[in-house]
């Protein structure tokens, strides 16, 4: 009679380090899919493993293995028909594999897996040197994943999250407001708040040259909008305080220099402006049992976010963990004298910082 694994701690582990590495072959599948337009080919209709070679422009034979290898994984559904094995998609998982619409859409995330797999060498270099690997080295597959990713929130909860909050609404809706999106990447976050407000002026800044073409070429004849090639750190170089309001979404942990980003924005604040971080759901404190969204911070951490940073000479290493007593730390340093947190519950615990104020009070 066989033993329960959880009987034996070192089987138990062993299973666990199983299932971790069985997780990563079938992200690497799903990257498969979704770089090759299986999923997307799957979502047009049913398909026998002919059908779909033929939709997709791959090999018969890699498109039997891949379908069948999904199918056991469950990420697609098979039927017999005719004696004949047809593929297709549930809603589910056209949703969640071939929506990019879809707040559900999860496949980006295995480029991003895929592009850290692609650069192990420079990853087991950097970690003996102290040095890191670039944005840049990461290539489309991670920048593309992290514009993909995000947009579905930017483009359906943005707005409405924002307009629940009396300030911030009542800044974005002043006729030519001036607002500011650093580290805008692929311009989702900026295109977001163009649409939503009208009559405001919004222009996003990032220092990556590919993501600022993808983010004009995305938002091509929107009105009011504009993208620029510039580091946070710049902002303070020849430009007066006219920003009513700026957004840094998701990058704050990636810079090398987050006090001096953070100072450069507060010289480009009108008085009375506000500065709002959206970062990292993460816990705020460590502890060794955190979730899995601790988890999944530390992943990228490890492969992609803190490499990054370090990839700059002389960079303060945040990485995607970074807690909110780091964050108020970086924000004081810069300057700012309040730091209040959002009552936003489903956007990542966001930090409000106005600029200027002339008292402190507690973060709560």
């Amino acid at each position: 009679m066989a033993e329960d694994a959880t009987d034996d701690p070192e089987s138990a582990l062993a299973a666990s380090v199983f299932t971790r590495i069985l997780g990563g072959y079938e992200a690497l599948s799903i990257y498969l899919g979704d770089r090759l337009g299986l999923y997307t080919a799957l979502a047009d209709g049913p398909a026998r493993v002919d059908q779909l070679a033929a939709r997709a422009d791959v090999h018969p034979r890699y498109a039997r293995e891949w379908l069948e290898q999904q199918a056991v994984a469950g990420l697609v559904t098979v039927q017999e028909e005719d004696g004949e094995r047809a593929f297709s998609l549930s809603p589910a998982q056209r949703s969640v594999l071939a929506d990019p619409s879809s707040l559900a859409y999860s496949a980006p995330f295995a480029r991003l897996l895929r592009a850290a797999a692609a650069r192990t060498p420079e990853l087991l270099a950097a970690y003996r040197d102290g040095t890191g690997v670039s944005w840049d080295q990461f290539g489309p597959d991670a920048r593309d994943a992290q514009g993909d990713a995000n947009r579905p929130w930017f483009e359906e909860r943005l707005a409405p999250a924002l307009s629940g909050v009396p300030r911030l609404a009542g800044i974005l809706t002043r006729p030519d407001a001036r607002v500011l999106d650093v580290g805008c990447g692929h311009g989702w976050s900026s295109i977001a708040l163009a649409r939503a407000y009208p009559a405001a002026h919004v222009e996003g800044i990032d220092v990556d040259a590919p993501s600022i073409d993808a983010a004009r070429r995305h938002a091509a004849g929107i009105p009011g909008l504009s993208f620029a090639l510039l580091a946070g750190e710049s902002l303070s170089a020849g430009r007066e305080a006219t920003a009513d309001i700026v957004f840094v979404f998701e990058a704050l942990h990636d810079m090398p220099d987050p006090v001096a980003v953070l100072r450069s924005i507060r010289t480009a604040l009108r008085p009375g402006g506000v500065l709002v971080v959206m970062d990292e759901a993460v816990a705020d404190a460590f502890a060794a049992d955190g979730d899995e969204v601790e988890r999944i911070m530390y992943g990228y951490s490890l492969l992609i976010c803190l490499p990054d940073s370090m990839s700059t000479p002389d960079s303060v290493a945040t990485g995607t963990v970074m807690r909110r007593s780091t964050l108020e730390g970086y924000a004081r340093a810069a300057g700012y004298t309040t730091v209040s947190v959002l009552p936003i519950e489903d956007f990542g615990g966001v930090p409000v910082l106005p600029a200027r104020t002339l008292t402190d009070r507690d973060c709560r």
